[in-house]
């Protein structure tokens, strides 16, 4: 479906230009400056047909619908899976290290607590969770179960592959 704006030659061009790059950022030719660039940019962004990314301008879908060509239908849902699945498996345990020991404590039977965990490496609690978050779950792709049990508090454990 291709969109019915109205777009200047310059939008049009820039627009069809970023069509063609991978990341869709929208580059300003060097003899467009000054008041001119912020009104072709502007025009772009209150048209909804590019949207700011940090220091970058990335034509939007309907940016790329309003020069004809047709956004990939990936959802951004299995872009973040593919990403995090990529991101899991490109990731090896350290081994002779602290995180080795958290794994080990978190492998076991009985698992181990923050308090356990504390004393076993020297950390703090909230260091202890962040490394259970980000470098067990995030990076390394672990499944890490979290239980609260009587007299013993919260405790967590990696579960067993099968």
């Amino acid at each position: 479906m291709t969109l019915k704006i109205k777009l200047t030659a310059t939008q049009q061009s820039l627009l069809t230009a970023a069509a063609e790059r991978d990341d869709r950022i929208v580059i300003l030719p060097a003899n467009l400056r000054g008041g001119a660039a912020v009104k072709v940019v502007d025009g772009l962004l209150n048209a909804g047909l590019a949207k700011r990314k940090g220091d970058y301008l990335v034509a939007t879908n309907d940016g790329l619908r309003a020069v004809g060509v047709e956004p990939p239908k990936k959802l951004a849902a299995e872009t973040k899976a593919k990403k995090d699945q990529k991101n899991a498996s490109s990731h090896t345990p350290r081994e002779n290290t602290k995180q080795q020991q958290l794994i080990e404590m978190l492998k076991r039977p009985e698992g181990a607590s923050i308090e356990e965990i504390t004393a076993a490496l020297g950390w703090q609690p909230h260091s202890i969770r962040g490394a259970i978050a980000g470098g067990l779950k995030k990076k390394l792709g672990l499944t890490v179960e979290s239980k609260k049990i009587e007299g013993r508090g919260r405790i967590y454990s990696i579960r067993a592959e099968a």
